[in-house]
């Protein structure tokens, strides 16, 4: 087995048990980067507001989360 190989079961254990995060609707999508979009143009995006629409799709292990 490969290295690659061994790291995809690795993965695959560490993840039994943890639920997907579903990822948001074609409609919602567009809301959010019309939302971002507005926020970029008068200078208010920040790190927290990107974290609010984009940590539940981080894992602090490093691994995906979808």
């Amino acid at each position: 087995m490969s290295d690659f190989e061994k790291e995809l079961e690795q993965i695959a254990e560490d993840q039994q048990g943890v639920e997907e995060e579903k990822l948001p609707s074609l409609e919602e999508q567009r809301a959010i980067v019309a939302k971002l979009k507005q926020l970029e143009a008068e200078g208010k995006l920040t790190e927290e507001v990107l974290a609010e629409h984009f940590s539940k799709f981080y894992d602090e292990n490093g691994s995906p989360v979808h």
